[in-house]
């Protein structure tokens, strides 16, 4: 047995803001004190000056891993995510191969098994062929069925109508999708391709991918969950009126309809894209101020329900291409949780929002067990942050395999300054412990 005390912290939890300390025995959460009768224990970190926050859960990565390790992998993504405070993730399908099957799925557990030291989990994807893989999912074992309803890599996008009704009505777990309409993607392409050429500024990269495709979208998955009485939960939202296609005025545990909001959303808007080009291209893509403050508003007000990066790496050769050549997504585990923090900072939202948003929620929302908050009995996945050391995000401190950001040259006033998985502290002042694995999600469903 080992025990760690984290003495004198702000333990930001379940709504409030309380001095106290937490001892930790193994891998759980033994003991929440919140007076000076402090025990003794082998190892202790005292927290005085800090934030003690619930490890974050992020419910959409791509760690490229297998088939396009070039970008990034398991290994060094979750590195990047623990620096971050990220302490679980929820990995995407579309790798090479693709992870259409449980036989592929757990290959990619046995990778993250041996490298990677935050949880994990994954998800298994849906094609318009593979309705018999969906239905033999076990709920407890894996995070949920992921369906791209626009476009996609490979054979990914599900357009066959019979099995897009299948899928909704049959699904034994939950079903997040990707929204965006192919169509009205293809019709703004041919339009703008013959204005532009290849030449196309990426401003108009919203315009393409526009607000009409994702909401037209949405509007299908949210009219087939109801239809069929699916859990559904559409992931990176990033227009204004999608947000009336969510259920709300209800308790997180009863909504059939939910819906995430990724940090780039809430951060960027169409007047960075002069000055970050591809390094802000994104599907969906990043879109007006006003639909910026409508998510702002949105995860304020309860009609978003958690925040994620949608984490997708490439090199950046890769993305330092003219706009047609430059592939979609970026890196973004590292620095979420300081970007969310930065908007407390900027009186944009509050310590309790972001750890209810980045904690607490996809815990419920996933029905995650014993994770996601700081209770006595749960494992001991924590984050202590200093909220006044300022630090500037360069090449030298950037962990991901691709080596950029789109934060690169920002200043963040909050820096992670330890993380702790399973008891475990997997980062302490810049340094990862490459020794510390993490544990595969488990789902009490």
């Amino acid at each position: 047995m080992s025990t760690l005390l984290i003495k004198n912290a702000t333990i930001i939890n379940e709504g409030q803001k309380i001095s106290g300390s937490v001892l930790i025995e193994n891998d759980l959460i033994k003991q929440i004190i919140t007076d000076n009768q402090l025990p003794e224990a082998d190892q202790e970190i005292n927290a005085e000056g800090l934030l003690l926050l619930p490890g974050a859960i992020d419910d959409q990565v791509h760690f490229r891993e297998p088939g396009l390790t070039h970008k990034a992998n398991i290994e060094s993504e979750s590195r990047a995510a623990v620096a971050g405070g990220i302490t679980s993730f929820m990995e995407m399908p579309n790798t090479k191969p693709q992870a259409t099957t449980h036989e592929i799925l757990e290959e990619k557990y046995k990778v993250a098994a041996g490298t990677s030291p935050a949880n994990y989990s994954f998800y298994l994807g849906a094609t318009n062929d593979n309705i018999d893989e969906i239905l033999k999912t076990d709920p407890k074992k894996i995070c949920g069925v992921k369906v791209f309803m626009g476009s996609s890599t490979g054979n990914m996008l599900v357009d066959n109508e019979d099995i897009l009704g299948r899928i909704f009505a049959e699904c034994p777990t939950i079903i997040t999708t990707h929204c965006e309409d192919e169509g009205t993607i293809q019709e703004n392409t041919t339009i703008y391709k013959n204005k532009f050429g290849e030449n196309m500024p990426f401003k108009y990269h919203p315009v393409i991918r526009s607000a009409e495709a994702c909401y037209k979208s949405s509007k299908k998955a949210s009219e087939l969950a109801r239809k069929h009485g699916a859990r559904l939960h559409i992931l990176h939202l990033s227009s204004a009126d999608e947000l009336d296609l969510l259920d709300t005025d209800m308790p997180l545990t009863d909504k059939k309809i939910t819906g995430e909001v990724c940090v780039h959303h809430l951060w960027f808007t169409d007047d960075d894209y002069d000055q970050y080009g591809s390094r802000i291209k994104w599907n969906p893509a990043v879109k007006s101020e006003h639909d910026r403050n409508a998510l702002r508003i949105g995860l304020a007000n309860n009609k978003l329900d958690v925040v994620a990066t949608d984490h997708a790496p490439h090199t950046i050769e890769e993305k330092n291409n003219k706009y047609f050549s430059a592939p979609s997504g970026g890196p973004l585990v590292q620095h979420a949780l300081v970007s969310m923090l930065e908007m407390v900072q900027q009186g944009i939202f509050s310590y309790e929002l972001v750890v209810e948003k980045m904690c607490h929620n996809p815990a419920i929302l996933f029905e995650i067990e014993k994770r996601g908050f700081i209770r006595e009995g749960y494992k001991a996945d924590l984050v202590l942050v200093d909220p006044k050391a300022s630090w500037e995000v360069k090449p030298e401190n950037i962990l991901y395999k691709c080596g950029w950001s789109p934060f690169e040259g920002t200043t963040f006033s909050h820096k992670v300054m330890h993380t702790l998985v399973n008891g475990q502290l997997a980062y302490t002042n810049g340094k990862v412990d490459t020794d510390v694995r993490g544990e595969r999600l488990s789902f009490d469903r």
